[in-house]
C-alpha cells in the first residue's frame, strides 16, 4: 500500500511560483506513473500533469493544455517523489492539489490507484 503525501501549498499572488512536492511511502514510487489533480469549490476534480515511470529513454511527460508553459512535473527517484513546480500563477489555479500513483499512464482520474490529503494552492489577485 502505497502512501502519499503533498507539501508545500500555500498562498501567493498571481504571477509567483510554487513548487509542491509528493513524497511516497510504503511503496516505491519508481514503478508508478506519478500525476498531479486540482479540485477547485465546486468543481470536479481535474488532471493537471502526469509523468511516466523511469525507463532506460527517462520519463515522458503531459500536461492540460491551460498550464503548458507555466507548470513542470518532476521526479526524483532517489527520493520517491515528485514535484510540480508552478510559475506563473493565476487566480484560477487555486484549488486543492492532489498527488496520485497510477500503474497506467494517462490523465484519467479513475486509472489512479493512490491519492494524497491534498494540498490547498490559493493565487490572489
Amino acid at each position: 500500500q502505497v502512501q502519499l503525501v503533498e507539501l508545500g501549498g500555500g498562498l501567493v499572488q498571481s504571477g509567483g511560483s510554487l513548487r509542491l512536492s509528493c513524497v511516497a511511502s510504503g511503496g516505491t514510487f519508481t514503478s508508478y506513473t506519478g500525476g498531479w489533480f486540482r479540485q477547485a469549490p465546486g468543481k470536479e476534480r481535474e488532471f493537471v500533469a502526469a509523468i511516466t515511470r523511469s525507463s532506460w529513454s527517462g520519463s515522458a511527460t503531459v500536461y492540460e493544455d491551460s498550464v503548458k508553459g507555466r507548470f513542470t512535473i518532476s521526479r526524483d527517484n532517489a527520493k520517491n517523489t515528485i514535484y510540480l513546480q508552478m510559475n506563473d500563477l493565476k487566480p484560477e489555479d487555486t484549488a486543492v492539489y492532489y498527488c496520485a500513483a497510477s500503474s497506467v499512464t494517462g490523465r484519467i482520474r479513475d486509472s489512479y490507484d493512490y491519492w494524497g490529503q491534498g494540498t490547498q494552492v490559493t493565487v490572489s489577485s
